[in-house]
């Protein structure tokens, strides 16, 4: 079986020439690549503001969105990157994060890191993700 390559930019999400949302590859499993998500919503607005909480809430849809556009759930993800800007409290965003996994088993890996800033200056975190869902 030959491998497929798709690039989906799904509908309640900013299109930009500079990236694609979700790529999948498919074979004997299909595997999502999500690019990294950031609060912005589907009208460019930047969600929550100053609130790290908040902007976490709305990668997480953002998240659903690509994983729903991919035909893939969140139990398909298997490993993400969580890049936060260096100074902020992890608390508010570790919540908002465990509220959207609601308790599923088999979280994915994750690998969180601190960076200087982000462009714009207003995003306090961005998380990527992969998922694989079986053919």
């Amino acid at each position: 079986m030959s491998a497929a390559v798709e690039h989906i930019n799904p509908d309640g999400l900013i299109r930009n020439p500079a990236f694609t949302q979700v790529v999948t590859v498919t074979g004997p499993v299909k595997t999502v690549y999500i690019g990294a998500q950031n609060a912005v919503d589907g009208d460019r607005n930047i969600v929550g503001r100053g609130d790290i909480g908040a902007q976490t809430e709305q990668i997480m849809k953002n998240i659903d969105l690509c994983l729903e556009a991919a035909g893939a759930q969140r139990e398909h993800l298997i490993s993400w990157n969580i890049y936060i800007a260096a100074g902020q409290d992890l608390g508010p965003a570790f919540e908002a994060g465990m509220r959207w996994w609601g308790g599923r088993p088999n979280p994915p890996l994750n690998n969180v890191m601190f960076v200087s800033g982000f462009a714009p200056g207003d995003f306090l975190i961005s998380i990527d993700a992969i998922a694989v869902v079986p053919t």
